[in-house]
């Protein structure tokens, strides 16, 4: 597959990642579509178009224009698509670049590959947008640059039913906002997403100027939703956005998820303020999004998405609030279906290659169905006494349709009523839509996606609901992003979580559920050099127990199920039938050392609990030992004692420059261990931990007693310095923490080694003791302050050490 990559692990594991290949939206724009007003070199082509004729019997063809400087496209392309990160040819101008195949996003949500047609893959008005074709990468340094959070990734429910969070810069709702321009007579105009060329695109400026027009400017009377919103009011513009359309249709055959993404109380009539608001799901919670109703146009005509009705723009509107969502336009620059399905509904996806489909794939899409997701509507048809499975499929373009069996003039329909003919809505329009046998489609289309609706977004009378927990977390270099099980000396040190399947299938012996691992922000964070990061997941069969797994433990176990691939897509999701039991997921990057946020959802048809293997902050430290007497003082104690007068003189009392001659010396001569030296720094921490006195120096007895504990650190410290280079990986800082006693999560992993590992990941000795020295201190004060203060436990250890970790 392209841009495979494939390494055999210890147990004979192969782990695979690919690259998706973006959606070619608008790839080729039908001639009868080319907006009056746009350069004339587009239209001129009309003329120098031929038709494109089609591979196969049974589909249509029609009359296609290109971007100037590329050949139109008929045959079988013989060089791949850019876009799946490939070299282009020498010589050879973009635009003659083509895919393997051309896609049709459905109105179903599917995503469809039509493997016998094939398109040219440039973009529609190239010499009009050049900024959106993008066929070199930003040459950005991710390294230290990529925003990410710490989460504390403890289980969530779903959010709540008609709870959405604004985010608008101000603080203040839509309603708020639109009474303010009620009260001063002024149209609204939303400084978070200012009509200017930032909104639009982030890596050039566009080649002509765009005008930012209300829809009042555009035509007389303007209506936000003319005669229902339907799927034909979704017309593609010049951004290569189909997978949001083909979404977006999908939408308006539920009313109910409709009007919860687009608040149908809104207009332009009485009360228009220039204000208008969407509600999107993204990541485990609704927002509220706000915009003005100021739309980019050229010549008086939208240049994006618009409706068949000049007059109506509630799609336009939408299209603009999830851009603004995403950071721009140009954000929404190729895609997957799903994604935008999952953003309407705080569903989960899932993605089938019909060739590969299960056995009762027809029985899938049915049980979709009775949950309301969102999904191909199939049929069973009685046709010359036997049934046939039908299935409706819905070109996002509105034209070009399959011409074979069931298509909307064949000869199967003279043989079918009229009643049922209205029934299923046949008509023999040129309209994009159409329908097929089920065997048919399965010959003819690669993948089906499905967005399975959560609890909050099905109406409650629905018969069967799934069950779903979300997980929150963070991948982040040298601690927590351990790469993929081709990686085993980190791949332990991913973030883990339990699965505990209890309850069966009805009538069945295993438990299905649905894992789907999301990245989060990539597509907003593209600005920033951003891209989608192959991510994947494994599911290990759980030993027992509540801490995080060892190395040991992947080393010596196989994984018992695991996502098809790994691939750079935004959520990666897989359906799994397992014996009731207990089980560990563990979500990764393909590479380790990348960063990203993730949300990790399990939909389970029967209840299902899940708990991190984040493990509880705890603190095991053996009391301090006495200092032995004079008299049984042994030779190493001896030699210190001399070093100790020499340097403190009578007081024996050493300052933290002393005790750094001291140290130094002392270990320099040690052959087991190999560092530069210890840093004053270091020393002064030594002396804040081990003098009792409160004079900011360190008696010989006091010094006794920490050389007891260094000599412990520095035998934990050799352990995990595997190559005795003098330093260890940040990966292994997990397992030393708790050979000292310090058993830590992963939040505060990360917190630590932020603070003292280096590029390379590694941590130095002098590093390694000045962290320790911190978390014993910090655990001893919160030990001494939850005796003296019953209410200090309020806060527990691990907030307590966060604090400590951060001043």
């Amino acid at each position: 597959m392209p841009g495979s990559s494939q390494v055999p692990d210890v147990k004979g594991e192969l782990v695979v990642a690919a690259k998706a290949t973006p959606s070619c939206s608008s790839s080729f724009t039908p001639v009868a579509h080319c907006h009056q007003g746009f350069p004339q070199e587009l239209h001129t082509l009309k003329s120098a178009a031929t038709p494109c004729p089609s591979p196969h019997p049974h589909w249509g063809s029609r009359e296609w224009c290109q971007a100037p400087g590329g050949p139109i496209a008929t045959e079988r392309a013989q060089q791949s698509c850019p876009r799946e990160g490939l070299a282009p040819p020498p010589h050879s101008h973009p635009s003659s670049w083509c895919g393997q195949a051309r896609r049709f996003p459905s109105l179903f949500a599917f995503r469809v590959f039509i493997s016998h047609a094939v398109w040219s893959c440039s973009r529609s008005f190239l010499h009009l947008c050049p900024v959106l074709l993008n066929l070199s990468p930003l040459h950005f340094s991710l390294l230290g640059a990529m925003p990410y959070l710490l989460h504390d990734s403890k289980p969530r429910p779903p959010p709540l039913p008609k709870e959405a969070r604004g985010i608008h810069s101000s603080g203040k709702s839509y309603q708020e906002l639109k009474q303010e321009c009620l009260r001063s007579g002024c149209l609204f105009e939303d400084p978070d997403f200012p009509a200017n060329n930032a909104s639009l695109f982030f890596s050039e400026k566009p080649p002509i100027p765009f005008l930012w027009k209300r829809p009042g400017d555009i035509v007389k009377d303007p209506k936000f939703i003319l005669g229902g919103a339907t799927r034909t009011d979704i017309c593609q513009g010049d951004l290569g956005d189909c997978w949001l359309l083909a979404a977006i249709a999908s939408l308006t055959l539920n009313e109910k998820t409709l009007a919860r993404v687009v608040p149908l109380d809104q207009n332009f009539g009485p009360g228009y303020a220039g204000i208008f608001h969407f509600q999107f799901w993204q990541h485990n919670e609704w927002l509220d999004v706000v915009i003005d109703d100021r739309l980019p146009t050229f010549k008086d005509r939208l240049v994006f998405v618009h409706s068949a009705e000049h007059n109506e723009f509630w799609s336009a509107l939408l299209e603009k609030a999830y851009a603004k969502l995403n950071g721009s336009y140009e954000a929404l620059k190729g895609g997957s279906t799903i994604e935008a399905m999952e953003d309407f509904t705080g569903g989960v996806g899932e993605m089938y290659e019909v060739k590969k489909a299960p056995d009762n794939f027809y029985e899938i899409l049915e049980k979709a169905l009775k949950r309301s997701s969102m999904v191909g509507c199939s049929i069973d048809l009685s046709y010359q006494g036997r049934k046939v499975q039908l299935i409706r499929i819905r070109n996002p373009w509105g034209q070009v349709e399959w011409n074979g069996p069931w298509s909307d003039n064949s000869l199967e329909w003279r043989l079918v009523s009229p009643s049922e003919q209205k029934r299923l809505a046949q008509t023999a329009l040129d309209d994009g839509e159409f329908w097929m046998k089920f065997e048919d489609f399965k010959v003819h289309f690669d993948k089906v996606e499905i967005c399975n609706l959560t609890p909050d977004s099905l109406e409650d009378s629905t018969a069967q609901k799934w069950e779903v927990t979300i997980h929150e977390g963070s991948w982040v270099r040298g601690s927590t992003a351990g790469g993929c099980r081709n990686f085993l000396d980190t791949f332990w040190t991913n973030p883990q979580i339990k699965l505990h399947l209890t309850e069966k299938d009805d009538g069945q012996d295993d438990c299905t559920f649905i894992a789907a691992l999301m990245q989060k922000d990539r597509r907003k964070l593209r600005k920033l050099g951003a891209e989608m990061l192959s991510i994947g997941y494994s599911i290990y069969e759980s030993p027992g127990g509540v801490e995080h797994l060892s190395k040991d433990f992947f080393r010596y176990h196989a994984s018992k199920a695991r996502s098809k691939t790994y691939i750079n897509l935004r959520e990666v999701s897989d359906r799994f039938k397992l014996p009731p039991g207990d089980y560990i997921l563990v979500p990764t990057t393909f590479e380790p050392h990348q960063e990203a946020d993730f949300c990790l959802r399990i939909f389970s048809e029967k209840k299902a609990i899940t708990e991190d293997l984040d493990e509880n902050v705890a603190i095991d430290l053996p009391e301090p030992p006495n200092p032995t007497p004079s008299p049984q003082e042994t030779e190493e104690e001896k030699q210190f004692r001399a070093l100790f007068e020499q340097i403190s003189g009578k007081d024996m009392e050493v300052a933290a420059e002393e005790l750094e001659y001291v140290l130094n010396a002392v270990l320099q001569n040690r052959k087991d261990i190999k560092f530069k030296k210890l840093s004053l720094i270091s020393c002064r921490n030594i002396i804040s931990l081990t003098d009792t006195s409160g004079n900011g120096k360190l008696e010989f007895n006091e010094f006794k007693v920490f050389w007891e504990k260094l000599k412990k650190w520095i035998n934990i410290f050799l352990r995990f310095d595997s190559d005795k280079s003098g330093s260890m990986s940040s990966y292994e800082l997990r397992s030393a923490l708790k050979a000292a006693g310090y058993q830590l999560n992963n939040y505060l992993l990360q917190l630590i080694v932020l603070r003292y590992s280096d590029e390379q990941f590694q941590i130095d000795f002098d590093d390694f003791l000045n962290c320790l020295i911190r978390l014993e201190n910090a655990s001893r004060v919160f030990q001494a302050l939850s005796v003296k203060n019953k209410d200090f436990i309020n806060l527990n250890i691990g907030e307590f050490i966060n604090l400590a970790m951060n001043i």
